[in-house]
C-alpha cells in the first residue's frame, strides 16, 4: 500500500507541475471558494461568534505547533478545563483526555460531522489514529453540552475535527521528529493542487514509534491519510479514507507505590509471569494490543445560491483487532479447559475442601466490528440576521467479540476452603502438581458474544438577530438508540444458547437555547441552558452481569452557561460560568473490574460548578502572551460505601473523581523573523481516585507497621519549551526548511497523570469511616497510578516543496 500511495503522489506531483505555471492566476482567483467550499461539512454542527456557548477553536498552524509525535488529547492539553492521560507517560500509545473532568467517554469527537467514538465503549482510542494531527485542518473544542452533533451523546464536551484541505498549489513535504525513549516520528505528506482546475489529491504516509518511558510500554503505529476531490463553482465533491495500525505493549495496570518503591518508578506489572532466584521479575514478551481501523469518507457539499448550501457523507469504518495476555495461576474451568480425568472439583473425605485445577495460560480476546452510516444538513443564512440549520445522521454497529486460549501450561490442584480461599502448603508452594494433561486444541475459543446497536438523530438549529447585536439561539434535537446484546461477558459458558439478552431503546429530546448580546464591537455577553441524555455504555451492562447490583440506566445533564468576552487589537480575554447539574451520571469509581477497564457507575446527583477564564495579550510583534485557569467545585451528593461487614453508610456531598478543582495553562510565545520560542507551563491540582473524599488509606507495611498510603493524584507543575527556526531553501530546489528541539518536563516533575483505587471501608476506634487496605503490603493490590515522564526531549525537522 505505501509504495502504491508514493507512485500515486509523485505522479500527481509531476502532473501538477507541468501545468502550475499556467493555472497560478486561476489557483489564486478559485483558492478562497476551494477552501470555504470544503469547510461546509463541519459548520453545521459548530459554534460560531454568536453562538452562546464556551469554545476554543484551534487552526493548522496552531497545531503543526506542536505536533512532534504526540496523540491528540496531549495537544490539546493547554486549552481550558483539559486534562490528559498517558499510559507509557510520555504521550504516545494509549493515551485520553478530560475535560471538566468528564471521561473520555461523554466527549463527542467527530471528523468531518461524522462520529468517531467507538459505538459500544463511547471512546475515541486515539492509538488506532496515530499522527491523525498531521491530517487535519482545524479543530473545535466546546465544552459543556455544546451544539447538536452526530454520534454520541455529549455530555462534557464536543470536539470537532475537519480533516485538511485540499489545496490549490502542489506540495511535498517530509516531518522528522526523535527523540527520548527512542521515540520517533517521519511523516510523508503531499497534495497534487487543483489538476484541470477540477480536480485534486492529497495525502500522508506516517510511522511513529516509542519504547515509552514506563518499562515495555513499547508503540508501533503506522497510518495513511488519502483524500481525492472534484470541484466546481459550487460544489465539492469529496473521498476520504484513513487507516491506522498499532502495536502497543500493555502498560494499562498502572503501579502501586508499593510496586514503584521495590522495583522502580517504571515499573509495569502487565505481562508478568514469575520472579527468578533473585527475586527479580520476567515477563512475556507478547503482552501486546494489536489493532487495525480502516475509515472510508464520502462527502459532497453544494452551494444552492447565496443563502443556501447543503452537506450529506457516507461512512464506514472496519475495526479488527485482539490482544495477547499471560494470566497466571487460572481455574482451566474457566476457560473451558477440561482435564482428562474430569476431577476438576474434588471434595476431601472430610467435605470441607476442594482441590480445583488451575494453571498459566495465555488467552487472546479478540473484537471486528463494521461501523456505517450517513450524514447530511441544509444551512441558510438570509444575510440579514437569520441563519437556521436542518441536518441528521443514521448509524448503524455490529460488533463481535471473541476469546481465545492459544497456550496452557501444565495443570495443578489448589485446595481451597468453602469460601473460596486458596490453600498452599506450609512452605508457600502449590499442593501439587496434576499428572494428567487437559483436553484442549489450538486456539480453542472460550466464549463469543455479539452486538448490534443504531443510532438516529434529527437537529434544527436558529439563530436570528432580532435586535443589532442582540440574537436569540434555539437548537432542538431527538436521538433514538437501540442496543441489542448477547450475554456480554467474557467467561467460558456464558452465551451457550446466542440469545440477544439485552433490548434496549432509549429516546432523547435534548433541547438547547440562548442569547446572545454584542454590546460593542469590543465587548460581549451570552447565555445558554442546555439539556442532554446519554445511554450506558457496553461496559456498564457487563459490569452488571458480573455481579454489580444496579441495572445501569441512563442519564441526563442540566448544563447552564455565561460569559462575557472581551476583543481588541491587542488584548483578547473571556470568563464563562458553568453549572452543570446530573441526574444519575455515570462517574468514575477509581475502581477496575475484571478485564482492567476502569468501572463507572450511576450516581443519582451529582454537579460541577466553575469560571473559565482565558485572556491573550500581544502588546508587540514578537511577543504574545495567552494564559486560562478553571476554578471549579465537582461533587456527588449522598455518596453511599459498602463496608467491610456489609453494611452501607452515607458519606454525605464528596468530591467527583479525577477532577481537579484547579487548573492553571500559561503560554510565552516568541518570534522574531524566522526564529520561534514557546514557554508552556501548566498546574493541575490533586484529583481523588475515589467519589469518598478520602486522600488515604491505613495499610500496612513490610513489617505489620501501620502506615497510611495516597489514593490521590496529587497536584503537579509541568513545563514544556519549544524552539524552532524557519527558512527558506529557494536555492536548493526547496521552499524552506524548520528545524526546532522541544523539551518536555523542563524542571523534572515526578508525577502521576492517572490512576485508580479500590481500597475498603471500615468504621475506624471514633466511629467514623475509614478506607483501608487489607489485601497486600502498603497500597498493593489496592492502588495503581500512570507515572508521567521525566525531563525529556524531542528534535525535529520539517521540509517543504
Amino acid at each position: 500500500m505505501k509504495n502504491h500511495l508514493l507512485f500515486a503522489a509523485a505522479l500527481s506531483f509531476a502532473a501538477a507541475q507541468a501545468q502550475a505555471a499556467g493555472n497560478t492566476k486561476a489557483a489564486k482567483t478559485d483558492s478562497i471558494k476551494t477552501v470555504a467550499l470544503q469547510e461546509v461539512q463541519v459548520f453545521s454542527t459548530r459554534a460560531g461568534n454568536k453562538t452562546p456557548m464556551a469554545f476554543t477553536n484551534l487552526n493548522k498552524q496552531e497545531i503543526k505547533k506542536v505536533n512532534f509525535g504526540q496523540d491528540i488529547p496531549a495537544l490539546l492539553s493547554l486549552t481550558p478545563s483539559v486534562t490528559f492521560t498517558s499510559d507509557a507517560g510520555n504521550a504516545v500509545g494509549y493515551t485520553s483526555i478530560r475535560v471538566r473532568g468528564t471521561d473520555p467517554s461523554r466527549i463527542n469527537i467527530t471528523a468531518n460531522g461524522i462520529p468517531m467514538n467507538d459505538a459500544e465503549s463511547s471512546q475515541v482510542f486515539w492509538v488506532n489514529m496515530g499522527d491523525f494531527a498531521s491530517s487535519v485542518e482545524s479543530m473545535q473544542i466546546q465544552r459543556g453540552v455544546g451544539t447538536s452533533t452526530n454520534g454520541s451523546g455529549a455530555f462534557g464536551a464536543t470536539l470537532n475535527m475537519q480533516t485538511e484541505n485540499i489545496g490549490v498549489k502542489p506540495f511535498i513535504g517530509l516531518d522528522i521528529s526523535g527523540g527520548s525513549y527512542d521515540t520517533h516520528k517521519e511523516t510523508f505528506r503531499f497534495g497534487t493542487g487543483l489538476l484541470g482546475g477540477h480536480w485534486g489529491f492529497q495525502g500522508r504516509l506516517s510511522n511513529i514509534g516509542s519504547h515509552g518511558y514506563v518499562d515495555r510500554a513499547s508503540t508501533k503505529l503506522n497510518s495513511y491519510f488519502l483524500q481525492g476531490g472534484y470541484f466546481s463553482d459550487n460544489t465539492v465533491v469529496k473521498f476520504v479514507t484513513f487507516n491506522g495500525t498499532e502495536k502497543t505493549y500493555h502498560a494499562w495496570n498502572y503501579t502501586s507505590k508499593y510496586e514503584q518503591a521495590m522495583y522502580g518508578r517504571r515499573y509495569n506489572s502487565c505481562g508478568l509471569i514469575g520472579f527468578d532466584a533473585n527475586g527479580k521479575p520476567y515477563f512475556y514478551n507478547n503482552q501486546t494490543d494489536n489493532y487495525h481501523q480502516q475509515h472510508y469518507q464520502l462527502i459532497w457539499n453544494q452551494v444552492i445560491d447565496k443563502n443556501w448550501n447543503l452537506n450529506a457523507a457516507l461512512h464506514y469504518t472496519k475495526g479488527d483487532g485482539y490482544y495477547n495476555e499471560y494470566k497466571t495461576d487460572k481455574g482451566f474451568a474457566d476457560y473451558g479447559l477440561a482435564v482428562n480425568d474430569k476431577n476438576d472439583f474434588i471434595k476431601n473425605d472430610k467435605g470441607t475442601y476442594y482441590a480445583k485445577v488451575y494453571g498459566d495460560l495465555v488467552r487472546q480476546k479478540k473484537m471486528a466490528n463494521d461501523f456505517y452510516g450517513a450524514i447530511a444538513s441544509i444551512n441558510y443564512n438570509s444575510l440579514k440576521g437569520l441563519v437556521a440549520t436542518l441536518g441528521g445522521g443514521w448509524n448503524k454497529y455490529d460488533g463481535d467479540h471473541f476469546g481465545l486460549v492459544t497456550w496452557a501450561g501444565t495443570p495443578y490442584k489448589y485446595y481451597k476452603n468453602d469460601a473460596g480461599d486458596k490453600y498452599k502448603d506450609a512452605n508457600g508452594n502449590k499442593v501439587f502438581k496434576y499428572s494428567g494433561d487437559v483436553n484442549r486444541v489450538a486456539d480453542f475459543e472460550y466464549y463469543r458474544n455479539n452486538a448490534r446497536k443504531s443510532d438516529a438523530n434529527v437537529y434544527g438549529k436558529l439563530s436570528y438577530e432580532f435586535i443589532k447585536g442582540f440574537s436569540a439561539y434555539v437548537d432542538l434535537q431527538y436521538r433514538h438508540v437501540g442496543y441489542r446484546m448477547q450475554d456480554p461477558r467474557d467467561s467460558f459458558g456464558a452465551n451457550t444458547d446466542g440469545k440477544y439478552i439485552i433490548h434496549q431503546d432509549y429516546d432523547f429530546f435534548n433541547p438547547k437555547a440562548g442569547l446572545n448580546f454584542q454590546i460593542t464591537p469590543n465587548h460581549r455577553l451570552y447565555a445558554s441552558y442546555a439539556i442532554a441524555h446519554r445511554e450506558p455504555v457496553r461496559n456498564n451492562f457487563e459490569d452488571f452481569y458480573n455481579g454489580y447490583t444496579t441495572k445501569p440506566t441512563a442519564e441526563r445533564l442540566n448544563d447552564l452557561e455565561a460569559g462575557y468576552r472581551f476583543q481588541s487589537g491587542t488584548f483578547t480575554a473571556g470568563a464563562n460560568f458553568y453549572w452543570m447539574d446530573y441526574k444519575d451520571q455515570f462517574v468514575l469509581t477509581g475502581e477496575l473490574n475484571e478485564i482492567g477497564e476502569a468501572v463507572t457507575k450511576n450516581m443519582p446527583k451529582s454537579y460541577r460548578l466553575g469560571v473559565e477564564l482565558d485572556a491573550a495579550w500581544q502588546p508587540v510583534d514578537w511577543f504574545r502572551w495567552d494564559v486560562n485557569g478553571t476554578w471549579s467545585k465537582n461533587r456527588v451528593k449522598d455518596m453511599n460505601v459498602t463496608l467491610e461487614d456489609g453494611t452501607t453508610v452515607n458519606l454525605g456531598e464528596k468530591p467527583l473523581s479525577f477532577s481537579p478543582d484547579f487548573i492553571f495553562n500559561n503560554i510565552f510565545t516568541f518570534t522574531y523573523k524566522g526564529f520561534s520560542g514557546s514557554i508552556m507551563s501548566q498546574y493541575i491540582g490533586d484529583q481523588y481516585l475515589t467519589n469518598t473524599g478520602f486522600k488515604t488509606m491505613a495499610c500496612t507495611d513490610e513489617n505489620g507497621n501501620p502506615t497510611d498510603e495516597t489514593i490521590m493524584l496529587k497536584n503537579h507543575f509541568n513545563t514544556n519549551i519549544d524552539l524552532s527556526y524557519n527558512f527558506s531553501l529557494k536555492k536548493f530546489g526547496m521552499k524552506d526548511a524548520t528545524v526546532g528541539l522541544t523539551i518536555y518536563n523542563v524542571f523534572d516533575a515526578k508525577y502521576d497523570n492517572n490512576g485508580w483505587a479500590a481500597p475498603q471501608y471500615r468504621k475506624g476506634a471514633d466511629g467514623k469511616v475509614i478506607a483501608v487496605n487489607t489485601w497486600n503490603t502498603r497500597d498493593a493490590d489496592a492502588a495503581g497510578f500512570a507515572v508521567s515522564a521525566p525531563f525529556n526531549m524531542m528534535a525535529h525537522l520539517s521540509l517543504n516543496f
